[in-house]
C-alpha cells in the first residue's frame, strides 16, 4: 500500500550509487545493496565507532553482494576499516542475508532480538524439495486458482537458505527497552511486530535520528502476510498496536533511516498515514465482503491495482492478513467451499464497525 502524506520530507533526492556511501548524519554513512526483485534495493547503514564499523542489515546472500562488500571494505567508503559488529533489525532474507558471513569469514559480532535470530537460524536449516502439503492447503484455502497451485506444489519452493548464508552458533540478544552505542551515539531500543515478529528500531537519545529498517518506512507500507506456519495469525492488530506504541515517540525534527527507499522526516504524520492506510483496507474489505469471497478475491479491493505474477504471493498471504484481522474482529465469518476455498462473508452491522475503529463514515 503506497502513500505519501503531508509533512513528508526527503532530504536526499537520490540514493547512493552502487558502491558509494551518502553521509546522513555524523559517523552515519547510507549505502544501498542490490536486490533482485520489483523492490531492488534495501539500505543498509554503517556506523562509524572509530577502529571498525557497526552496519546495520546486510542484503542477500548473493555473489554480486559479497563483491560489494568486498569492495565498499578495501577500496570503498568504508575505508579499509574492519566491521567488528553487524545489527539486524529482523530475520527477512534481505536484511540477515550475509550476517552469518560476516561471524564466520570476519570475526564481526552479531547482534539481533531473540526471535529474530531463532527464526533466522530455523529457516536456514529448513531446506524442502517441494512445498509441505500443509503450505498447499494453504493457499487452495485462500483461493489460489487451480493452475498455479499446480505449478506450486510440483516445483522447488524458495528456501531461506538459498539466499541466507548459515548463521553459526553464538549472538548477543538486543531486547526491548535496551541500548545500543555505536557512532559516539546511545540508541534505544524500541521492538515493532506485524512485518516481522520483534523488529528492532533505534532511537538516538539526542532526538535527531530514527533507524527504522522495514518498521519505519515512507512511501510503502510492509507487507503484514500469513503464512503456512501460523495460518490464523493476526499481524494486523500487532501492526496497528506498533503504530500506536511508537507514535508518542516520534518527532517531525527526527531524521528516519528506512529500510527501503529514501530517508525522511515527518514521522508522526507516517505513522499516522500506516495506520490509516490499513483501517481504510479494512473498511473497504468489510463493503466488499457482503457477497461472500475468497482471499484472492479481495485483491481489486485491498490494492486498487492489478497484481502481477511478481507480486501475487505477496499480496495473498496480505489480504489473509486482513481477512484474519476482521475474523479475530467477530466481524466475519468463513466456511469451506467445495474446491476447498475459504469463503469470507461480513456479519454484523455499522455500529460494530464504529465499535471496533472501522467507522464507515471514516
Amino acid at each position: 500500500m503506497d502513500g505519501a502524506p503531508n509533512g513528508i520530507r526527503y532530504p536526499w533526492n537520490d540514493p547512493p550509487a552502487e558502491g558509494g556511501a551518502t553521509e546522513v548524519a555524523p559517523g552515519i554513512l547510507w549505502l544501498r545493496v542490490p536486490l533482485p526483485m520489483a523492490l531492488n534495493h534495501v539500505n543498509v547503514y554503517a556506523l562509524d565507532d572509530g577502529d571498525g564499523w557497526t552496519i546495520i542489515d546486510t542484503g542477500l546472500d548473493t555473489r554480486r553482494t559479497r563483491a560489494l562488500w568486498q569492495s565498499l571494505l578495501e577500496t570503498g567508503p568504508l575505508k579499509g576499516k574492519p566491521i567488528r559488529r553487524v545489527v539486524v533489525t529482523h530475520h527477512h532474507p534481505d536484511h540477515v542475508g550475509l550476517a552469518g558471513w560476516f561471524q564466520a569469514e570476519m570475526g564481526a559480532e552479531l547482534l539481533m532480538p531473540r526471535t529474530a535470530w531463532l527464526m533466522a537460524r530455523m529457516l536456514v536449516l529448513d531446506e524442502q524439495a517441494l512445498p509441505a502439503p500443509q503450505a498447499i492447503d494453504f493457499y487452495r484455502q485462500a483461493g489460489m486458482d487451480a493452475d498455479r497451485l499446480k505449478e506450486r506444489a510440483e516445483n522447488r519452493p524458495y528456501n531461506f537458505a538459498d539466499t541466507v548464508a548459515p548463521l553459526p552458533l553464538g549472538y548477543t540478544r538486543l531486547d526491548e527497552g535496551g541500548t545500543l552505542q555505536a557512532a559516539g551515539r546511545v540508541w534505544d531500543i524500541r521492538f515493532g511486530d506485524g512485518h516481522a515478529p520483534d523488529h528492532a528500531t533505534f532511537w538516538s537519545r539526542d532526538g535527531d535520528v530514527v533507524i527504522g529498517g522495514d518498521q519505519l518506512l515512507p512511501s510503502i507500507s510492509p507487507n503484514l502476510g500469513v503464512y503456512p506456519t501460523e495460518p490464523m495469525a493476526d499481524p494486523v492488530a500487532e501492526w496497528l498496536d506498533s503504530c500506536t506504541r511508537l507514535l508518542p515517540y516520534a518527532t517531525d525534527a527526527q531524521l528516519v533511516l528506512p529500510g527501503h527507499k529514501l530517508p525522511f522526516t515527518g514521522l508522526p504524520a507516517r505513522l499516522q498515514m500506516l495506520i490509516d492506510n490499513h483501517h481504510g483496507a479494512l473498511k473497504r474489505l468489510r463493503g466488499f465482503l457482503q457477497t461472500p469471497a475468497t482471499a484472492v478475491d479481495c485483491f481489486p479491493t485491498l490494492y486498487k491495482r492489478t497484481i502481477g505474477d511478481g507480486e501475487y504471493g505477496l499480496a495473498l498471504v496480505e489480504a489473509v492478513g486482513h481477512l484474519n484481522h476482521l475474523w479475530h474482529l467477530g466481524l466475519v465469518t468463513r466456511q469451506l467451499r467445495e474446491d476447498g476455498a475459504w469463503l469470507w462473508q461480513v456479519k454484523g452491522s455499522e455500529s460494530d464497525d464504529k465499535e471496533n475503529g472501522l467507522d464507515p463514515a471514516d
